[in-house]
């Protein structure tokens, strides 16, 4: 179901007099408030160890439950994409990196099913290499279980959401060239 089929008031004064707007946005009759559809930033990390290993995550809540993944998760209001990474990935791992080792590679669209709602988001991708310590990880927030795994372990069917498999995809395919 798309965003636009889900709202059946408008968000500004409750009328349920919503009409189509083109095709990304509802327009209430009653108040003129227009309601249009763009996607929520969110970030994704490709966060690499010295041995060229990624850090992959294990779902522990829907959507996509026990499937791999990136750690990141949605951009907060007021925060640079690059700040959203650095807290993601302590909220997730525990690692906490300064915002230098974020460098950003790509975006991807994608949709997002929360609360029984879908968000259009833009998927910001970021490559973390870490320093030379290993640092320790441990899977917290969200996440059931953090592995590193070698190119070579990666199966980007494996991986639940579209984007983050477009993603990983992508990266792979720059490691080859």
């Amino acid at each position: 179901m798309s965003q636009r089929e889900t709202f059946d008031y408008c968000p500004r004064c409750g009328a349920d007099r919503l009409e189509a707007h083109g095709i990304k946005a509802q327009h209430c009759q009653r108040c003129g408030f227009t309601y249009y559809h763009n996607p929520s930033a969110a970030v994704a990390l490709l966060v690499r160890d010295l041995r060229g290993r990624l850090l992959v995550a294990t779902r522990g809540k829907e959507p996509a439950k026990g499937t791999l993944d990136l750690p990141g998760g949605f951009v907060d209001k007021g925060e640079t994409g690059e700040e959203a990474a650095q807290r993601e990935l302590y909220e997730e791992s525990g690692l906490r990196l300064p915002t230098e080792q974020f460098v950003y590679a790509f975006s991807l669209p994608n949709s997002y099913l929360y609360s029984d709602f879908l968000v259009p988001t833009l998927d910001l991708f970021y490559i973390v290499q870490l320093p030379s310590e290993m640092p320790t990880v441990r899977a917290m927030d969200d996440v059931a279980q953090l592995s590193w795994l070698t190119p070579a372990e990666i199966d980007p069917s494996r991986f639940g959401l579209i984007s983050i498999r477009q993603g990983i995809a992508r990266y792979l395919s720059s490691l080859a060239d």
